[in-house]
């Protein structure tokens, strides 16, 4: 089976080929744009630039499945959230759309993403270090390393396989 993941960053590949290393796939990596803004303010926005990878990568190549892994923030009266979304796309089915972890962002770099400023930039200014989305993420520098960004998008990666196993059940 052919995987075609609708990016090519280390920590989103790594999550699918976690989540479907129980099967016999090839996973290819594709930059395909999220048609979304580069920093998503909402859950709605974040599931469309996931769905949007997953589409455009089946779209573009051939393969059985497209997925697309799309972090985001979404602002409560709490404080701004980091979140994460995936979609996992076949021909002729609707999308299969799951959700992850959530944790309060510090207010010293929410005030920048409510700026207009986008969370790897300023991640990598705050930690003084280059390409954190690539690496641990924010939530691995936020969760002192218990949780990295693949270790998430692994997580919402799984949610989509056992739905779609459930969906493909005979």
């Amino acid at each position: 089976m052919k995987i075609l993941i609708g990016s090519k960053n280390p920590a989103k590949i790594k999550a699918v080929q976690a989540a479907f290393n129980h099967y016999s796939s090839e996973c290819v990596a594709l930059d395909i744009p999220s048609l979304v803004n580069s920093q998503p303010l909402s859950d709605r926005e974040t599931i469309e630039g996931a769905i949007n990878r997953a589409k455009g990568a089946l779209a573009t190549h051939d393969g059985k499945i497209g997925i697309g892994l799309e972090g985001g923030v979404e602002k409560t009266d709490f404080g701004l959230f980091l979140c994460n979304w995936g979609a996992l796309v076949e021909e002729g089915k609707p999308p299969i759309i799951a959700g992850g972890a959530r944790i309060l962002l510090p207010e010293e770099i929410a005030k920048h993403l409510i700026a207009g400023e986008e969370l790897g930039p300023v991640m990598d200014r705050f930690t003084r270090k280059e390409n954190i989305r690539h690496h641990e993420g924010a939530v691995g520098i936020f969760t002192n390393g218990q949780i990295n960004r693949a270790d998430m998008f692994t997580h919402v990666a799984k949610l989509l396989v056992g739905q779609y196993e459930y969906r493909n059940r005979k």
